[in-house]
């Protein structure tokens, strides 16, 4: 049959064939176009709840943080604006300067506008998991200490030229979500190490995770003794629990001349119950006493006055308290029924805004340990960089993830790789300055350090404030 004897095909193929075109448009042509529109985007692309989490700059995590002007920057930064973003980000920051989240996203719209303009663009990225949903103050407080570490070194040249780019995460310290998280994470591999997580039972569901995929994770607030030791990849800016958990029960003991205490403790915080294990055995070793009570404030029957009264009904001299990072609400109502009656002792975690402002004179003559408190080293320039940057005094948690993001830092410029990076923090020579002592790694990952007794008194912004015990 001769060509133009050929029967031309019917119409029903001409309209599935422009089905199957528009089609595929419809599926592949919006994703080529937003990969084209801005390089905002993880090397990884992450699932639909996860991607919602995470933001180098492309969308609000703290929304109590915002701004119109950070809303424009964020918009500005979507669509690739980044001279746009930046002016919007530094007018928000002229408004609100207590913002960690706008400091971390500006800086990393500065080193986009410098890739786009053929300027030095070159970046090392990192990422922080902080629980901004469930608890945004201690999220906020965790970020001011990464935010100004990389404002710092990006300002001075960076890390051998390269600028440090920050990738924020929300995990709500749910092991659920930390879960997918760290598996995110390590999937991208422009992510050289992790600052986080906070809660110990968070850390704890990540810490295998990146340990299998060997990336460095660095948690700056996280206790649990079963974080000692847990692996190669893994460290931390807080000393170990019972060098924090020890001093307090000797205070106690040989200072207080109170023998006999009460403990009321979470026992669905790993860094809680490893407080109060080491508290416990530090106090029978200093000559002390448990009393035998049930209080448990991760139980939804705890009920406050029943255990006052049974801590009292047994001779209890004294109260320590463990509470979770998100449920110190109900160690307050504890001391709120307590009066005053028993002397109140407490874990680590309870040094927070959220215990001077609900507790007020009720937390009264609270005494605990902390890593670090800014009256104790006169000679570190970080509480007074602090205060001006933040218009204030920081706590612990801004200092020890100011410290972690050092280390880093400090290990990146002998490496860029996340083995080398890893090598570098486990050689028994490292050394980085950090908030006030030099930043230093056991062979466990714990850092080597010691803590400082705090106490309740009254004065500060809300009324009372945390003062070191001289």
């Amino acid at each position: 049959m001769s060509p133009d004897t050929k029967k031309s095909p019917p119409p029903i193929f001409f309209i599935v064939a422009f089905g199957l075109i528009a089609f595929g448009a419809y599926k592949f042509l919006p994703g080529l176009l937003a990969s084209k529109s801005s390089d905002i985007s993880t090397s990884t692309p992450t699932s639909g709840a996860i991607a919602n989490r995470i933001s180098l700059g492309n969308q609000i995590l703290l929304a109590s943080q915002t701004t119109a002007e950070k809303k424009a920057g964020v918009e500005a930064f979507v669509k690739g604006d980044y001279q746009a973003a930046v002016k919007n980000f530094q007018d928000s920051l002229q408004q609100n300067r207590n913002d960690p989240e706008t400091i971390i996203y500006l800086n990393n719209a500065i080193i986009y506008l410098n890739k786009a303009t053929a300027s030095n663009g070159s970046s090392l990225k990192i990422a922080v998991s902080v629980p901004i949903g469930s608890n945004p103050n201690v999220a906020q407080e965790i970020l001011r200490g990464v935010a100004q570490a990389q404002d710092e070194i990006n300002t001075s040249g960076g890390i051998n030229g390269a600028k440090l780019q920050v990738e924020i995460v929300n995990d709500d310290n749910s092991p659920e979500v930390v879960r997918e998280v760290a598996k995110t994470l390590t999937k991208d591999q422009n992510i050289l190490a992790v600052i986080g997580h906070n809660a110990s039972n968070a850390s704890l569901e990540a810490a295998p995770i990146y340990q299998q995929e060997k990336l460095v994770m660095v948690t700056p607030t996280s206790f649990a003794n079963n974080l000692s030791g847990f692996g190669s990849y893994i460290f931390r800016t807080v000393p170990n629990i019972s060098v924090m958990a020890a001093p307090l029960a000797e205070y106690v003991v040989k200072t207080e001349r109170q023998t006999n205490i009460a403990v009321c403790y979470d026992s669905q915080a790993p860094d809680n119950i490893s407080f109060k294990d080491e508290f416990v055995a530090s106090l029978t070793a200093a000559g002390g006493r448990l009393v035998p009570t049930v209080c448990d404030f991760s139980l939804p029957s705890f009920n406050p006055d029943n255990a006052l009264a049974d801590a009292v009904s047994k001779g209890a001299q004294g109260l320590m308290l463990a509470p979770h990072i998100d449920r110190i609400d109900r160690a307050i109502s504890l001391a709120r029924i307590n009066r005053g009656k028993l002397p109140l002792y407490g874990s680590t975690t309870l040094y927070t805004f959220q215990t001077l402002k609900e507790g007020q004179s009720d937390v009264n003559g609270l005494v605990l340990p902390v890593p670090w408190h800014p009256e104790t080293n006169p000679g570190s320039p970080f509480p007074e960089n602090a205060r001006r940057r933040w218009g204030g005094i920081v706590n612990w948690r801004t200092a020890t993830s100011f410290d972690a993001t050092q280390a880093v830092i400090a290990g990146l410029r002998q490496s860029t790789t996340r083995e080398g990076l890893q090598q570098a923090l486990r050689n028994a020579s490292f050394s980085t300055p950090g908030s006030s002592e030099d930043v230093k790694f056991l062979p466990t990952g714990d850092r080597a350090g010691k803590p400082i007794l705090v106490q309740v008194k009254q004065g500060g912004s809300t009324g009372y404030n945390f003062v070191p015990l001289r």
